[in-house]
């Protein structure tokens, strides 16, 4: 088949493609399908992460993040952890935490001046990535993280643990509060990468067994701060 023939082809099936059009009622209200967080915005995101197959923990304030978090640390005892760079994470003492457990920190200032296979390395060999989340949604349970300097994607992807600690005033109700704050903040604004994590890494495409940690992290933990 050449080029034109399979474009035809596409063309063609969209056309047919058409015909099948969903209508939607005019009168319907603008918040028809939404869910809402209830009243307890923390624990209501810490029961769907754990619905979802991760590890919530919910505690009062940031004093009690700071020890499950140095649990955390001390019950995968890592090497190196990835880590963004973010304000509720220099609030919990980071550094500290590390340098009690001789933990090697893998950051966006440690790496930005390194060459770019060694620095693909140190990445790849981390053994916990720390993260926070530019959003979370309690309806679904999950995390939106908005790539940029200092707050990589690949924290949340590359090790084999993945911790991440938000606090109430990133929570959010529902998956449409989320699209009122894009539209808040201007599209224009938006960086060029944003992904929802909703439980640890999981597929089906091998003879149809779930199976976890294949696409990226098999162990989730999140620490939800009142």
């Amino acid at each position: 088949m050449n080029r034109e023939e399979f474009l035809t082809r596409v063309r063609n099936a969209a056309t047919a493609g058409r015909a099948y059009r969903v209508d939607i009622d005019p009168n319907l209200p603008e918040n028809v399908g939404y869910v809402g967080g209830g009243d307890d915005l923390p624990a209501k995101l810490a029961a769907e992460v754990t619905a979802v197959g991760g590890n919530a923990l919910l505690v009062d304030d940031l004093a009690a993040a700071r020890e499950a978090l140095a649990a955390l640390l001390d019950r995968y005892q890592p090497r190196t952890a990835l880590c963004w760079r973010h304000p509720l994470l220099d609030r919990l003492g980071l550094d500290a935490l590390f340098s009690e457990r001789g933990i090697g920190k893998c950051d966006y200032e440690s790496l930005a001046a390194l060459p770019a296979d060694v620095r693909r390395a140190q990445m790849l060999a981390a053994d916990i990535g720390i993260t926070s989340a530019s959003f979370a949604i309690a309806e679904t349970g999950s995390l939106v993280m908005m790539a940029q300097p200092g707050q990589e994607r690949l924290a949340s992807l590359l090790p084999p643990v993945h911790v991440a600690i938000v606090e109430r005033a990133q929570i959010l109700p529902d998956l449409f509060d989320l699209f009122t704050e894009l539209r808040r903040a201007g599209y224009d604004n938006l960086p060029s990468n944003l992904a929802f994590i909703t439980g640890p890494s999981k597929t089906g495409d091998i003879e149809l067994t779930l199976t976890t940690g294949v696409h990226g992290p098999g162990t989730w933990h999140v620490i939800v701060v009142r």
